[in-house]
This record gives structure tokens, sequence and C-alpha cells, in this order.
């Protein structure tokens, strides 16, 4: 196709940000103190540093003639759309999210969102997870998001429940050993 016929700057399709989960419509963005300030030292990161020096390599490039053939221009113009898209998402998150400080959870006897939960499964092996956001949830951290199957099983629970869910290699069942709030 002609280039003439493609507008270089068109706003891509407004997807939804490939490394973050939707939350579920009617609820609230609940998040800890630390996954906030991690989403906000993001952003700030990618509007005070990041994207200010793209655009100087953007301006330089298209200075250069030809920006049909320019890497520099193209690349550029690229990622200064997925940085706008990322800081826009960012605003959005940090705009509706919910702040929940575990330390101050009143009913310290159930599992509510920002507790740690310590488990065993069947064969006696024990895990910890903490219940966060669905933005600074990390599995290999032992952070679950609270709409994950485990924190939904979880959720409610006491000391010395068993609760049973789905996950996806099949149906598992683990007993309450402990519950933190720090």
């Amino acid at each position: 196709m002609n280039k003439a016929f493609v507008k270089d700057d068109a706003p891509e399709e407004e997807e939804a940000h490939a490394s973050a989960p939707a939350l579920p419509h009617g609820t609230k963005n609940y998040m800890t103190r630390r996954g906030y300030a991690l989403l906000k030292a993001e952003l700030e990161q990618l509007v005070r540093s990041e994207r200010p020096e793209l655009v100087q390599v953007v301006s330089w490039a298209a200075k250069n003639g030809d920006r049909s053939e320019n890497g520099d221009y193209i690349y550029g113009k690229k990622r200064l759309r997925e940085i706008d898209r990322r800081i826009r998402f960012l605003m959005k998150r940090l705009e509706t999210s919910v702040l929940v400080d575990p330390a101050k959870q009143e009913n310290a006897e159930q599992v509510f969102f920002g507790a740690t939960v310590t488990v065993s499964e069947a064969g006696g092996t024990q895990a910890t997870y903490q219940i966060v956001g669905i933005d600074e949830a990390d599995a290999g951290q032992g952070m679950i998001s609270w709409i994950s199957p485990l924190a939904k099983a979880l959720l409610k629970a006491r000391e010395g429940d068993t609760v049973r869910f789905h996950s996806p290699a099949g149906p598992r069942e683990m007993e309450i050993v402990e519950i933190r709030y720090v």
C-alpha cells in the first residue's frame, strides 16, 4: 500500500493493556499502599523521564528528512503511542483505586483483602499467600489477586477452616493454618 494513504500518527485501537487483567464490571479497584506506590512511581517515571526523552529522539528524527524510511522516527512514534496508552491506563487505575490498609483490619480472625494467609495442603506442604489488588498480584511472590479463584475461596474463612476451589490443575483443598495482617 502506498504510504500516501496511511496516516502515520493514527491512534492505534485502544485495547486493554496486555499485562493487566480487567476489573470485573461494577467492582472497586482495591489496592494496598505498596501497590498504589508502585503504580504511581511507574506513572511518574513514564511522564517525567521516559516520554520526554523519547519525544526528543522523535523530534530529532523528524528533522532528518524522509520519515517513511526513518527507523528512529517510526519506532519512536510507535513507542510513544505505547507509552501514552500505558499512561492513560495507569492514570485511570490510580483514579479509581480504593486504598486498603491491612494493618487497620478490624476483623483479623477472618480472611479479607490484604490478609497474609498460610495454608496447608493434603500432602502437608504449606504455602503463604497475601491477597492484594489485581495490579500488584505476583503468584511467584505469593501475592494473589483478590479476584483469583484461590483468593475467592479464602475470603471470609477462618483459621482451621478447609477451603475448596478449582485451580487449572483441577480441584484442590487447603486448610487455613494462620491469618496475619501486616
